[in-house]
């Protein structure tokens, strides 16, 4: 088996093209960096470095061994990382992104997380847009729907589903429709995404006869503004039934037409890609997908 001072001083030869380099970044001479690696050679039975009395340059097949073995070291470093992180208390600030209306179901989990990680502070960025993680400084977000970034580390959160409901008195004064395409003769609230502009579309199930035409009587970017107004009475809306929530308990909205809708809602979380997690970003994530599922 090849030793593994053997391989370090390779891959510090090969980073730097010096063996005295080498020798620094390692601890030893000059001199045993190219015995190091003159064994190593013997062992594969290829040459590794050609070498002239000025300097030393990986050859066709180094440059192979040099990407596989660094590699390694990377992932010895990775292990060794992670297994120290395990005895870490976490702490420190912890920047995490959020929509807007993700307080809802975020506060009432905060203060057993608090109790249980004292030492964490959290920075919550409530925002609907879909922003940049490092650019914005972002630890991890919490989004919904699709996943917007192939390159980041993503974990599955809760589930949520999507309600249709008008107030009381708009049910009275309009009636409750009793099929989707009775919708067409309502006056609908029409939640806009803030990044792109498009209309949220409303998701029927397939055996629908048609997809009803929505009459559109108001449209705003915020799902607060979207609660707000059909709480008010103006008109009907389609919002995630954690948004609804506290309004349909206490009798300020009534839901209908649940047997006709899909498209269940999926909340994610999101933090860029690394080879491991902090110790305060990763007892975050398993609190939060614990908690929320």
């Amino acid at each position: 088996m090849d030793n593994l001072a053997e391989i370090t001083a390779f891959v510090r030869a090969a980073e730097t093209l010096s063996f005295v380099a080498a020798g620094r970044a390692t601890g030893v001479s000059a001199s045993a960096v190219g015995k190091q690696i003159a064994r190593l050679e013997t062992t594969l039975g290829v040459r590794l470095f050609q070498r002239s009395t000025r300097r030393v340059n990986l050859t066709e097949a180094g440059q192979m061994y040099y990407e596989r073995c660094r590699r390694v070291l990377d992932e010895l470093a990775d292990a060794r990382a992670m297994l120290s992180q395990v005895s870490q208390t976490p702490r420190g600030k912890l920047r995490v992104g959020l929509p807007v209306t993700a307080y809802r179901f975020l506060m009432p989990l905060l203060p057993a997380f608090a109790q249980q990680y004292p030492d964490i502070e959290l920075d919550l960025d409530f925002d609907d847009r879909i922003v940049d993680l490092i650019d914005n400084g972002l630890d991890v977000v919490i989004r919904s729907g699709d996943l917007p970034d192939s390159t980041l580390m993503s974990r599955r959160a809760g589930p949520f589903r999507f309600v249709l409901c008008a107030s009381p008195g708009y049910l009275a004064t309009h009636g409750t429709p009793q099929t989707p395409q009775a919708l067409e003769a309502h006056r609908c609230i029409r939640f806009r995404f803030p990044t792109s502009g498009k209309l949220q579309p409303w998701a029927f199930v397939a055996d629908v006869a048609h997809e009803p035409k929505l009459s559109t009587s108001l449209t705003c970017n915020n799902m607060e503004a979207l609660l707000s107004a059909t709480t008010h009475g103006l008109g009907i809306a389609y919002m995630p039934d954690f948004l609804a929530r506290d309004a349909l308990a206490d009798g300020h909205l009534q839901t209908f037409l649940g047997d006709y809708l899909v498209n269940p809602g999926q909340f994610w979380m999101l933090w860029p890609s690394s080879r491991h997690l902090s110790p305060k970003l990763r007892v975050f994530v398993d609190f939060m997908c614990n908690r929320m599922l």
